[in-house]
């Protein structure tokens, strides 16, 4: 005879997978609510105005105020914001001068940014410039993963304009992740700019748009940058597209044409594709580190470039370490974790690195087959 279950009858599993549902409910219930978030400034073209618009404790304000004006700070970045009349000019060759600081993937790391340029005197106690008429050089990646993008960018465009008052210079080369984001690739946004985007009523990429200050300034940036006999960049030269290097003021004039342009267009043109090919363009190569290359044709490839060295980010290296005889400089420290960092310095052909307590010590030469991270 078949047993009848009754009506009521649940499996035992049915009733585990029903507590732990209401475990899952009850443990979220008890989390903190996230903290509303500040973010900002945008900066908009409207015309004879500009639209300055910031988000404060997760609330939108906005004000509108002269082309020329000073935007005082609100939330998100913590210091006024001197308007330029004009964007500084893209710049491809610069002469060397005395003391050449240089430093990669930031990837919104601001304060240890801070803390790193404060303890080696390249800003003063008030961020300011204090590198006098030398020059500092971010070799890209200043996007994406960490939650303060926005404040890094402004601090580079208020050092760049108060280093060219005091006859120095700050070069912000652009990265794979710059022109990622900028091209609709957001598998390393923070959340934070999604929901800001979301609070702007605007695509990610449209918040550093041709209508916008920052977008317009990333728009002159350049890729590749001659200091003396010093090349830098973020990915690196590959040996199979040597003529982008070797024509570098076309090459940038060419990324500042594209930049934007999604991954679907930039594959289906055949004249921009190796600008933004994943393994052999400037902003993503890493034969130095992989085997591609070795020595004798690193020489080979720095004698027809005419260089003593070429310095590059994007490969991170938990220290700032020379190749190839000194020909290849790594500079990503690894500022993207949010734990440490350094800054490479090049003092009349000396090479050191600066680190977070402000001592100076050599180069490491390289270890091996670093991690690989995008």
């Amino acid at each position: 005879m078949t047993a009848v279950r009754p009506r009521n009858h649940r499996p035992s599993r049915w009733y585990a997978a029903l507590a732990a549902c209401l475990l899952a409910l009850a443990a979220h219930a008890s989390d903190p609510a996230p903290a509303p978030q500040d973010d900002g400034p945008y900066v908009f073209d409207a015309g004879k105005q500009l639209d300055a618009v910031w988000i404060c404790g997760g609330q939108v304000q906005r004000t509108s105020v002269a082309r020329t004006a000073t935007l005082p700070p609100r939330c998100g970045y913590p210091h006024a914001i001197d308007v330029p009349a004009s964007l500084p000019p893209a710049v491809s060759k610069a002469a060397a001068t005395p003391r050449i600081v240089a430093v990669s993937d930031i990837h919104g790391q601001y304060d240890l940014l801070l803390r790193l340029l404060r303890a080696n005197k390249v800003i003063d106690a008030d961020d300011n410039w204090a590198l006098g008429r030398d020059q500092l050089v971010i070799a890209g990646d200043v996007f994406d993963r960490g939650a303060a993008v926005n404040e890094t960018l402004w601090l580079l465009l208020r050092l760049q304009q108060q280093a060219q008052q005091a006859g120095g210079a700050v070069h912000f080369l652009l990265g794979n992740h710059e022109t990622m984001a900028l091209g609709g690739d957001l598998r390393y946004v923070n959340p934070k700019y999604l929901q800001s985007a979301r609070l702007l009523k605007r695509s990610y990429p449209g918040l550093y748009a041709r209508d916008t200050l920052l977008g317009q300034w990333l728009r002159t940036r350049p890729v590749l940058l001659q200091v003396g006999d010093t090349l830098f960049l973020h990915g690196g030269v590959s040996p199979a597209e040597l003529e982008l290097a070797l024509h570098i003021e076309q090459t940038n004039a060419a990324y500042r044409a594209s930049l934007g342009r999604s991954k679907a267009e930039v594959r289906a043109d055949p004249a921009i594709a190796p600008l933004y090919d994943g393994k052999q363009s400037p902003i993503w190569y890493r034969g130095y580190f992989d085997g591609q290359l070795g020595p004798d044709e690193v020489r080979a490839l720095t004698q027809r470039l005419g260089l003593a060295r070429i310095v590059v980010g994007h490969t991170t290296m938990n220290h700032i370490s020379s190749l190839h005889g000194g020909r290849v400089i790594a500079i990503d420290s690894g500022i993207k974790r949010g734990e440490s960092g350094e800054l490479l310095f090049i003092e009349n052909e000396t090479l050191s690195r600066g680190l977070l307590d402000g001592s100076r010590v050599p180069l490491r030469e390289f270890p091996g087959a670093p991690p690989r991270e995008d």
